[in-house]
């Protein structure tokens, strides 16, 4: 009884962390379209130029070092072991204190030779202030991780909430005082890094005041050595943020990438800062299909785990299954939508649309990202950590090589091939892994049947919306073309979904889960037109 408490407490937790993740991302991407129109695409460059290091400051903060000192906590609850102040805390907190101060001084000291590799002396100053994001990753991570070790996941999830809401908050504050006053507008990477330096303080000061009032830890001193904490601080914590953090390289590719190969390619400084600006459009919407594509699937994730496996093998394989076919269908729905209305929302969310070609085929990594996140939340359950983060790792390195040779030939749609190619090959190696941890197991279990019939009625709407209606309605306005992209987005959402449910997409059990699932179930037992 004692053991389906906690199993649930657990469940429950993952689950509260995995609504936040979602919900913080959704933030984290939104907030780029605004910015985007205040500063246009050159300040829209700048930011994305620093928000790399930024990003992975916060991964280590919110995923990396917790996930490693959670583990570590966990394994003193079980030997029964306090956390003590001076062989727990003191040595956890001092090698979270030498890594991030190590990646603070790389960043800091390498400021100027980093700028100058990206193309673009003037990122100096801004990645120096960005690399003090990393001092205040210690404090936040280590008393995220001891909450989370001790299956309480709301301290995490409501620092996270409130250190992305202040961060993006200051971005935005800072970026309409930097357009008005007519400063320069390379101040506003040096404002996303304050953003993110204020929000983390905030977050760590809520955090520390939960931890006092609660009091986790004892006086009594253990025999541990440091050297005990060492290896799997480093290790883990960083195997875990890789493992979140697959756009987030990417986008750490193209930053270095893409200015010297576009100025190969033709452009001046000036103008492959621009079209940088403009490739980077597509980040937030492709970050945003993917958290659409794969947030009902990771709801069903924290179910899988190896000890599962073993004692239900049948009722594993069908969560497995259940995540794979609702982030295939969600996922397939997200890139044929963005790709059939992308120019219109191009004008909608960033005044032109410049670039649609390349984005559109940009759009294609949602599938394949979406995908990648379900298929790696999955090993990382059965215990494959490593695999994934190497795939990760390899993604990376395919990404950065093929940036290189087809950007000089093709601008920023080789930048988007390059993007799409990778994310596909790091999706194969998954499912390749997984293949070999459940060897015998149909892992796709789609109805093929439902899903080309919603598909091809789907492409057929879109189409005949681009071709026919938004024409004969005359959109010319932003307002219009919201209107007409809201429109188009519900009507084919809603459409999609009752052809999938109405042409056996779904099994009743999958559609029970789903919110007012009796209405699915009684939708699809109706009789067909």
């Amino acid at each position: 009884m004692e053991n389906e408490k906690v199993t649930k407490q657990l469940f429950k937790g993952a689950l509260l962390l995995t609504f936040t993740g979602l919900l913080s991302k959704i933030l984290s991407a939104g907030y780029r379209i605004p910015l985007q129109n205040i500063t246009g695409d050159l300040g829209f460059y700048i930011y994305q130029q620093i928000y790399p290091f930024l990003g992975i400051a916060l991964m280590l903060s919110l995923y990396g070092f917790p996930t490693a000192v959670s583990k570590l906590v966990a394994e003193h609850k079980d030997n029964g072991i306090g956390l003590s102040i001076s062989s727990f805390y003191l040595p956890v907190f001092g090698i979270l204190c030498v890594i991030n101060g190590v990646l603070f001084m790389g960043i800091y000291m390498n400021a100027g030779l980093i700028a100058s590799t990206m193309g673009d002396a003037k990122l100096e100053g801004p990645l120096r202030v960005a690399a003090m994001a990393f001092l205040f990753v210690p404090f936040t991570s280590i008393i995220r991780g001891v909450f989370q070790g001790l299956n309480d996941m709301k301290p995490t999830a409501l620092s996270q909430i409130i250190e992305q809401v202040v961060r993006v908050a200051i971005i935005l504050i800072t970026a309409v005082l930097l357009v008005k006053q007519g400063k320069n507008i390379y101040q506003i990477g040096t404002g996303a890094a304050f953003g993110s330096i204020v929000g983390a303080s905030i977050a760590g000061l809520l955090l520390l005041t939960i931890w006092y009032k609660r009091k986790p830890f004892e006086s009594k001193p253990y025999s541990f050595h440091w050297i005990f904490y060492l290896r799997p601080i480093v290790l883990y914590g960083f195997l875990i943020s890789v493992n979140h953090m697959l756009l987030l390289l990417l986008q750490f590719s193209d930053a270095f990438t893409l200015i010297p190969n576009l100025i190969e390619y033709g452009y001046s400084e000036d103008q492959a800062k621009i079209w940088k600006g403009i490739f980077d459009r597509g980040q937030p919407l492709i970050q945003l299909g993917t958290v659409l594509g794969s947030s009902i699937a990771l709801a069903i994730v924290p179910t899988i785990t190896r000890k599962r496996l073993e004692q239900s093998p049948d009722q594993f394989i069908s969560h497995i299954q259940s995540a794979l076919k609702f982030s295939f269908y969600i996922s397939v729905a997200a890139t044929v939508g963005l790709i059939g209305i992308f120019p219109h929302a191009n004008v909608l969310l960033f005044e032109n649309a410049e670039g649609s070609f390349s984005l559109r085929i940009l759009s294609l990594a949602i599938l394949f990202s979406s995908l990648i996140i379900t298929t790696a939340s999955i090993l990382q359950g059965l215990g494959y950590v490593y695999h994934t983060a190497l795939y990760v790792m390899i993604g990376l390195v395919i990404k950065w090589l093929i940036n290189s040779w087809l950007i000089p030939i093709y601008g920023i749609t080789g930048s988007a091939v390059a993007t799409v190619v990778s994310v596909l090959i790091v999706l194969l190696l998954n499912i390749q892994q997984l293949k070999k941890v459940l060897p015998r197991t149909k892992l796709l279990s789609i109805h093929w049947g439902a899903f080309l019939i919603a598909t091809s009625v789907l492409i057929l709407f879109l189409f005949i919306m681009n071709q026919y209606i938004f024409y004969f309605i005359e959109v010319s306005s932003r307002f219009e073309c919201l209107g007409f992209v809201l429109l188009v987005s519900s009507l084919g959402a809603v459409g999609y979904l009752v052809l999938l449910v109405k042409w056996n997409g779904f099994t009743d059990k999958e559609l029970s889960a789903f919110p007012f699932g009796e209405l699915f179930v009684e939708l699809k037992h109706r009789r067909k037109w």
